[in-house]
């Protein structure tokens, strides 16, 4: 029936699978333990087994060996010393650290599962020889996988990724002059003022930019105008990527990423060999994004805009 119902649910249940596959474990464990003769709980072993190769560690250095908590290892430890498995004391130069180790209980429990250890290394073998899979070496690769990227990580990204495709970039038309102004002083009023230069694109884009030899992109998710991003002709062979505007209610969605995308892209089709913007360093994602799309930053020429404290520029490879 548990089989049933994980293969139903999917990949999805890996956490929950993990945890019952774990207290299967722990569970055959402590009647291991017990077959043994030792009052040990699984939840020890760790620190237990390491206290066996030295004859003090500090809880400080414990944790560090087996990869848990400092707190966790201090709770296992305050268990251990109530049932005489290990003594503790303070370091007399440092009465934040303590030792531990193991006292004559905890050594004659070592000298009974110094036996357990060859009988379950030799189950363990047997049951990895009758498997399909190399669970061990699965675990490992695991681990690896998820220090190098965790698990939130991968599932922000396919979020993003799934949304974005529900993300459309749009050519500017006059109908989305509105949407154009409003998510451009929504980002800019909640960080700076409006100043003159933003007044005369957003309240004049088609003259200010696209007559100019501009371009402007509108970004739609679900058929709403969540984003917008201009390209304003400098000279021939110069554009600058302005008035990039992403809507709060869409962030994550990518759709800065996909704006400056088709920015750049433009630019080329329109024979420029460089995209140049200005943006201040308090808008940090902005700037993360600019980074990511191969801006990099310069000294340019004055800028129009108050708020402007960094310049950034793209130089382009066009066949």
């Amino acid at each position: 029936m548990i089989m049933d119902f994980y293969n139903r649910v999917g990949k999805k249940a890996i956490g929950s699978r993990l945890r019952g596959l774990s207290d299967m474990i722990t569970n055959g464990a402590a009647e291991v333990y017990q077959l043994y003769g030792v009052d040990l709980q699984p939840r020890w072993w760790p620190v237990f087994y390491i206290l066996t190769e030295s004859e003090e560690n500090s809880i400080t250095a414990i944790a560090r060996q087996i990869g848990q908590t400092h707190a966790a290892v201090s709770q296992v430890v305050r268990q251990m010393v109530k049932n005489g498995f290990v003594s503790e004391r303070r370091n007399k130069d440092d009465q934040r650290k303590n030792f531990v180790s193991l006292t004559e209980k905890g050594k004659s429990a070592a000298v009974k599962l110094g036996q357990q250890h060859q009988d379950v290394s030799a189950a363990i073998d047997k049951a990895f020889s009758e498997s399909q899979y190399d669970l061990w070496k699965a675990i490992e690769e695991w681990e690896y996988l998820l220090e190098q990227k965790s698990l939130l990580r991968r599932v922000e990204e396919e979020k993003k990724k799934r949304e974005g495709d529900k993300v459309t970039i749009i050519d500017y038309t006059p109908e989305h002059k509105d949407n154009f102004k409003r998510l451009n002083e929504e980002w800019i009023t909640q960080y700076f003022e409006m100043e003159e230069s933003d007044h005369k694109a957003l309240d004049h884009p088609q003259e200010y930019i696209i007559n100019n030899g501009g371009h402007i992109f509108i970004a739609l998710y679900d058929g709403q105008a969540v984003g917008a991003c201009a390209l304003i002709k400098m000279d021939d062979k110069k554009f600058e990527m302005a008035k990039m505007a992403v809507s709060p209610n869409a962030q994550g969605k990518s759709i800065g990423t996909l704006l400056g995308v088709a920015c750049i892209e433009k630019a080329k089709e329109l024979g420029a060999d460089t995209v140049f913007l200005e943006s201040n360093t308090k808008l940090k994602p902005a700037i993360s994004l600019y980074r990511k799309l191969g801006f990099k930053k310069i000294t340019g020429p004055p800028s129009p805009y108050e708020r402007a404290n960094i310049q950034m520029e793209l130089k382009l490879k066009n066949d």
